[in-house]
């Protein structure tokens, strides 16, 4: 009988032990998903936060001032976007000084404008972003600063961007060119040139202008006729990132190659820039492990 009873005692145990195994697990809360892996990235400075709450999801050497190659431009857009009364569909004829400027600086990517053919203001924006026209650059600059001489009015250009700069609170900024090709003091930062895309992404026309992979523009001739003007997006992210929304490269000797992105998904605004990375496909690179990481967090 004894035997019995401890057989009895035994199973009660057993079936005790395996409900407390079972309640507890009822109780434990699941395991969290392990947080994502901070990314190394080839350039040497970068920043990425979320556009929506402002947020920083990534930093590295953040506020260290670099050069910044034709991310410049956005600036240079921003300026124009921002003026009163402004007519997207004036036109601006082209002058041999815009043409002579991509001649005399080895590094100055060009829209091709044609010496004589008039061009609205819209279509110099897209020659700006798209093949980053340095002649589209020069001639936003002097239809829109102030003076009787084209060196005054870029003069007055310049100095809008760094005071547009300023009311940005982009403290670590400073241009001295419409285009960034600088004198030696055209400089800014990954969180400056964040902080100035977000603010340039509330223009329809440069989210629009910024997003397109490629356009075709019919514009008008010296002879009174038409010409088709071509340009192809220097950002490779459009097409091969999904959500992307653009934005601008860079690249330069100093600089070396840069890049500011933005790209949506699942209601997720992410925006950054990178600076100084080793190659055009690095910064590339760069740019999509960024944004990879950040929708994760």
């Amino acid at each position: 009988m004894r035997n019995g009873i401890k057989g009895i005692r035994r199973v009660s145990a057993v079936a005790v032990t395996a409900g407390a195994v079972l309640t507890a697990g009822a109780f434990t809360a699941p395991a969290q998903a392990a947080a994502p892996k901070t990314p190394a990235i080839a350039a040497k400075g970068g920043f990425v936060m979320n556009n929506g709450t402002g947020k920083t999801l990534f930093t590295k050497a953040a506020d260290t001032r670099r050069s910044t190659g034709s991310t410049t431009k956005i600036m240079t857009a921003r300026v124009v976007l921002a003026q009163s009364n402004l007519n997207l569909d004036s036109k601006v004829t082209v002058q041999k000084a815009y043409s002579d400027y991509i001649v005399d600086n080895n590094w100055a990517s060009s829209a091709k404008l044609i010496v004589g053919d008039k061009v609205t203001v819209r279509q110099l924006l897209y020659g700006l972003m798209l093949p980053s026209g340095c002649d589209a650059a020069y001639a936003l600059a002097d239809k829109f600063g102030s003076g009787s001489t084209r060196a005054a009015r870029v003069t007055s250009f310049i100095g809008k961007m760094n005071s547009t700069a300023k009311s940005l609170g982009m403290t670590n900024t400073h241009f001295d060119s419409f285009d960034g090709i600088g004198r030696g003091a055209n400089y800014s930062t990954p969180r400056d040139l964040t902080k100035l895309a977000s603010n340039a992404m509330k223009y329809s026309t440069f989210r629009t202008v910024v997003k397109t992979k490629s356009t075709t523009q019919k514009v008008s001739t010296k002879s009174g006729g038409y010409r088709n003007m071509s340009w192809t997006n220097t950002n490779a992210l459009l097409g091969t990132y999904s959500g992307t929304l653009g934005v601008k490269t860079g690249s330069g000797p100093e600089a070396k190659y840069c890049l500011v992105f933005a790209a949506t998904r699942g209601g997720k605004t992410v925006i950054g820039a990178v600076l100084a990375s080793s190659s055009v496909t690095n910064r590339t690179a760069d740019a999509k492990k960024l944004m990879d990481y950040s929708f994760k967090k």
